[in-house]
């Protein structure tokens, strides 16, 4: 194939990569703003220049050929660099402006990143922010999110990303509780003990301890369930039992002494566990608005390390 043929077919394959990520002929039309029938028929056009099938058409749903899935790659990648190209102007202004949407988790985004806003917003103020505040893993492609925080030991791949901070996770309760009823020695022991967990799924009640490469886990029960952690660090200091906290959530009511930790020899395993990471699509050039928001970022996260100092 020429090149110019090359360039001809780009149109082409933007609209396929639209069609597989809206999942549907209709969506991408939608989407684009055209008809259901003029996407169908740049996908068939597609499919002639490269001769091969890329997707498997049916009444409910769409399906990629082996192909369809090599190509949609390739075509995704094309539409990366094609925004990268539209963001050079971003990048290189002097001043940063524009939106930035970024995901993270709840407790993260309340009581990490919120309070490091106020003074990035009056330091950049042709930046406007949004902050998606969501336990779910969103779709930075679909969802037009220009960066996601996310606590993993495993960031996805095709995504661009940097360690931010570990999150440790913390059994903890007030003074008095320990003292009315007994502080456990070993992770068996809260089954006896009236405990705060997160409630969303049958697991949540399975606690995993590891120590020195042993791991027990150990089905813990309470009269007091919130998905809030924030809910759950006021049930610990209303002597309601044990919760289970990120460090960051409990971080103030520990130094005051409200909150006091237990099992300190033993590691408390949860998804919510791990190095938070600042993930976002690869682009050699990252808008300014993105840049400064992430020199914000992680020298506010600095200084909250050398707090704790």
């Amino acid at each position: 194939m020429s090149i110019n043929n090359a360039l001809d077919n780009l149109p082409d394959m933007a609209v396929f990569a639209r069609v597989v990520d809206a999942g549907s002929f209709s969506g991408a039309a939608r989407e684009l703003g055209v008809t259901p029938s003029a996407v169908s028929r740049q996908v068939a056009r597609l499919e002639g220049v490269l001769r091969v099938r890329l997707l498997e058409r049916t009444t409910r749903k769409l399906r990629l050929t082996e192909a369809g899935s090599a190509a949609y790659t390739r075509c995704q990648a094309m539409v990366a660099a094609a925004r990268e190209v539209l963001a050079l102007s971003d990048t290189n202004t002097a001043t940063p402006r524009g939106l930035v949407r970024i995901s993270m988790p709840k407790a993260f985004g309340r009581l990490v990143v919120h309070p490091l806003m106020a003074r990035f917003l009056a330091q950049y103020p042709e930046v406007d922010v949004q902050l998606v505040i969501t336990d779910r893993t969103v779709d930075l492609f679909e969802e037009a999110i220009d960066l996601a925080i996310r606590i993993t030991d495993a960031p996805p791949p095709g995504l661009a990303g940097r360690p931010l901070m570990r999150i440790a996770h913390l059994t903890c309760a007030s003074p008095r509780y320990l003292a009315e009823h007994g502080s456990p020695l070993h992770p068996r022991d809260l089954a006896q003990h009236s405990c705060l967990y997160l409630g969303e799924d049958e697991r949540d009640r399975h606690w995993r301890f590891r120590r020195a490469g042993a791991e027990v886990t150990v089905k813990v029960r309470g009269r007091y369930v919130a998905n809030h952690s924030e809910v759950r660090l006021e049930g610990a200091l209303n002597h309601l039992g044990i919760a289970s906290l990120p460090e960051f959530t409990a971080r103030a009511a520990l130094a005051a002494g409200e909150l006091v930790t237990v099992l300190d020899d033993w590691e408390h395993a949860t998804d919510y566990a791990g190095m938070a990471w600042l993930l976002y699509p690869p682009n050699r050039f990252l808008p300014a608005k993105l840049r400064v928001w992430i020199d914000h970022l992680v020298a506010g996260l600095a200084g909250l390390a050398m707090g704790r100092e």
